[in-house]
């Protein structure tokens, strides 16, 4: 019986080291897992106020523009040129569109497209 006794014995002292790790184990995990959500949680913030300072100073440069582009700062007047500059650009490429799709003339050679367009279908389907 003593074989079966000390055998008992270790096989407890066994199960309860193994218990003993376990709760260790579980508790750093625990700890490791309450960490990370909190780094996540930190970045998820400082990702949002990123975006939000983007925003604001959108706004800022949106306001001043509209404010002063006429007699801009002059640290501020070859931005404000560039930007009346591309609005002209982009007038005047609006204008062309609109030309281009009132154009009575354009609509003559609709028909020819259509042929062409219905061509390169017949084709696609061979």
């Amino acid at each position: 019986m003593a074989n079966y006794d000390d055998f008992k014995k270790k096989a407890k002292d066994a199960i309860d080291t193994i218990a003993d790790v376990s709760v260790e184990a579980f508790r750093i995990a625990e700890e490791k897992a309450k960490i990370l959500a909190k780094r996540a949680k930190l970045s998820a913030g400082i990702t949002h106020e990123k975006a939000v300072v983007r925003r604001l100073k959108m706004e800022i440069g949106h306001t001043y523009y509209k404010l002063f582009k006429d007699s801009p700062a002059e640290e501020f007047k070859q931005g404000c040129e560039d930007i009346t500059a591309a609005f002209e650009r982009i007038a005047a490429k609006q204008r062309e569109l609109e030309e281009l799709k009132n154009c009575s003339s354009c609509d003559a050679g609709d028909e020819e497209f259509d042929d062409l367009q219905e061509d390169s279908d017949e084709e696609a389907e061979d």
